[in-house]
């Protein structure tokens, strides 16, 4: 699998929560999934990006391209159970020389997840949980639901792809009230931006629910 580099975000203008949690809608979302959660890392914050998960899930999903890490270094981090990859999520985010650790891990309890975020406050880091279901209880602030969404054409050729885009909708947010927004990649600043010309594609409503914390034009 081959996503885009990691992206310091300027949707962002506040810190993203110490721990979150975010899944795909479909298989064929992990892409989308994936790029989103990269995009969690705080704008410059040049620590590494570490990603851990049984290797089983490496097997069914494919290793992110570390060549396209644009300059950050990805910390691949497989292991043998869930167990493992919990606490090797753990660790990374309370040792503090990680940015963002995401954990592709599920069935987290609550007192699981409240570990993390104390650890991801601890070594003022990041967490991100990336389950195949939002069930549950967690202490995550954020659980946001990742899809697809086919790119506009590229202004310069018809017959080429735009921007790559995804729909990042927010089913929970504590304090925040639940929305959808539609981010695309700026391919020259190489962040995720709120996508503003889809006039007359019938998405009016998405994003008109009032941006989270965090999350704003």
């Amino acid at each position: 699998m081959t996503v885009a580099p990691p992206l310091s975000s300027d949707l962002y203008p506040e810190p993203p929560a110490p721990l979150e949690e975010a899944c795909a809608s479909e298989p064929r979302d992990m892409a989308a999934l994936l790029l989103f959660a990269l995009s969690r890392r705080i704008a410059g914050d040049r620590r590494p990006v570490l990603m851990t998960a049984p290797r089983v899930w490496f097997r069914e999903h494919g290793r992110p391209y570390g060549p396209g890490a644009a300059g950050v270094p990805l910390i691949l981090a497989p292991t043998t159970t869930t167990a493992e990859a919990l606490w090797a999520l753990e660790q990374a985010l309370r040792s503090g020389a990680v940015a963002l650790a995401l954990g592709a891990v599920d069935g987290a309890s609550l007192a699981q997840t409240r570990r993390l975020d104390f650890a991801a406050r601890q070594g003022e880091a990041v967490g991100l949980i990336l389950p195949r279901r939002l069930d549950g209880l967690s202490a995550a602030r954020r659980r946001w639901c990742i899809s697809t969404r086919g790119s506009a054409t590229d202004p310069d050729d018809p017959r080429a792809p735009g921007p790559a885009r995804l729909v990042a909708e927010l089913v929970r947010g504590r304090g925040e009230r639940p929305g959808a927004w539609i981010l695309e990649q700026d391919d020259e600043t190489h962040r995720l931006r709120l996508a503003d010309r889809l006039a007359g594609d019938g998405l009016a409503a998405i994003g008109h629910a009032g941006a989270p914390s965090g999350l704003a034009a």
